[in-house]
């Protein structure tokens, strides 16, 4: 029986490397996958998904009107079956989507791997993570590492000096320049 995963982490953790690695293993097996990334974040390919390490693939964009599962549906239709959908970004579903996701895996059978932040730069989850964390048969927390060397599970946005910030929109996109992700107590005293 096929499930809804959420593979989360904060920035940095390799999220978008270890999609591409799934779709590649997929694929070389002969499978059709379906990748998709969130309109949003434009820093990389347009309608693709880029990884820090640069790997790189074609994707399907969402937005928040898109109809997941109504597209996915659709592709397998026109393309034949699919062996699983993967969705780089997915903090930005969302919560309906998420539940589009959801009964994809349950109505048709179809795997559906997301990956994304849990939480911004003030520590509030994302609603479409919030709807992943309620809703995933598997959650799986990838690592990455503070500068301490602890494990990082906090996204601190900073300015151009590379000052904490602790107020703005939730959604800021933007790598190194503008986030770094950090252990708690970093993230609650970065002067430390």
């Amino acid at each position: 029986m096929a499930k809804l995963y959420f593979y989360f982490a904060s920035m940095n953790a390799g999220k978008s490397a270890l999609l591409l690695q799934s779709a590649f293993n997929y694929r070389e097996r002969g499978m059709e996958v379906s990748l998709w990334t969130a309109e949003v974040d434009k820093r990389g390919m347009q309608s693709g998904i880029d990884s820090r390490i640069g790997l790189r693939s074609e994707a399907h964009v969402f937005d928040a009107q898109t109809d997941m599962a109504g597209q996915v549906l659709a592709m397998q239709q026109e393309d034949g079956p699919l062996a699983c959908v993967l969705v780089d970004e997915a903090q930005f579903l969302s919560p309906e989507q998420v539940w589009q996701l959801a009964r994809l895996t349950d109505r048709h059978d179809i795997p559906v791997i997301c990956y994304g932040l849990r939480t911004d730069f003030r520590g509030d989850l994302f609603p479409g993570s919030a709807a992943l964390l309620g809703l995933a048969d598997k959650l799986i927390e990838m690592k990455a590492v503070c500068h301490c060397g602890s494990k990082a599970t906090m996204n601190q946005r900073v300015d151009a000096q590379g000052r904490p910030v602790s107020e703005g929109a939730q959604t800021e996109i933007g790598g190194n320049e503008r986030y770094v992700a950090v252990c708690r107590r970093h993230f609650v005293r970065p002067d430390e």
